[in-house]
């Protein structure tokens, strides 16, 4: 897992800045017993992401969850736990929809540097601050969008434009499908990360995948290091052509789900 690109990190605006290796080694070996070798580079990246994230959270409200040892669980190697359920070497385009503080798409962007990636929020503080992630780390191939999945999905640029469509976002797993799916390729996947109460929204979820065009393929329950909380990924194919009248109009897939 090379990182490819050519851009370097630029800390010029973090004077403060100093190589956390202590906390690199802890992600290192964290993410080695998941199957993750991260190189020399990317561990910087993730430890500038860190130490950016606690900086910006002191002023704008980003994570309840600033441990690094919690961060290193709960939000990276969460983030990278797709790899479980998906082949990622087959995805060559991905969506975070409600990408909040950068989850998933900032640590998979930097685990995977080859693969295109748009960050998408509603709360353009947040974007603001997710762009100046990404000139820091030198990432390339990844964009941000300020706007609502209702909306954008509707942008032909972004309908049906990408292999995989990932979210952590808080919302009933209804909602979040009619906010997903329609983003994703015929073929393509929507990733759901979820807490134990995702079975429970899975069961009610049948009749917005029928109506949707996709299926759920598999469920993998989990738990992270250190975390009694279960953990599930939801696995859902798109097996054709969401209709054109989903998503609903702002607010109402929230208000009424299907």
């Amino acid at each position: 897992m090379e990182n490819t690109g050519k851009k370097s990190i630029d800390t010029s605006e973090y004077t403060d800045y100093k190589a956390n290796t202590g906390f690199q080694k802890k992600l290192k070996d964290s993410a080695e017993k998941e199957g993750i070798i991260l190189t020399d580079h990317q561990l910087q990246q993730f430890d500038l992401f860190y130490q950016m994230m606690i900086e910006k959270n002191k002023v704008m409200n980003l994570t309840a969850i600033t441990d690094e040892d919690e961060v290193i669980s709960k939000h990276f190697i969460d983030s990278l736990s797709c790899i479980h359920i998906l082949d990622m070497g087959r995805v060559s385009s991905v969506i975070d929809v409600g990408t909040g503080a950068g989850f998933p798409g900032i640590p998979l962007k930097i685990a995977f540097p080859e693969i295109e990636f748009l960050l998408m929020d509603s709360l353009k503080k947040r974007i603001g601050f997710l762009d100046q992630v990404i000139e820091r780390l030198g990432l390339e191939k990844i964009e941000t969008a300020h706007a609502r999945a209702e909306d954008l999905a509707r942008d032909k640029r972004y309908r049906a434009g990408f292999d995989l469509c990932v979210s952590r976002a808080v919302a009933n797993l209804s909602t979040l499908t009619e906010y997903c799916v329609p983003f994703v390729k015929v073929n393509g996947y929507f990733i759901s990360y979820k807490g134990s109460k995702g079975r429970e929204e899975l069961e009610e979820a049948g009749k917005c995948m029928d109506l949707l065009g996709c299926k759920v393929e598999e469920v993998r329950e989990f738990k992270l290091e250190g975390d009694q909380a279960d953990r599930l990924l939801l696995k859902i194919k798109k097996c054709k052509g969401t209709p054109k009248i989903y998503p609903r109009k702002a607010g109402i897939p929230a208000k009424n789900p299907l």
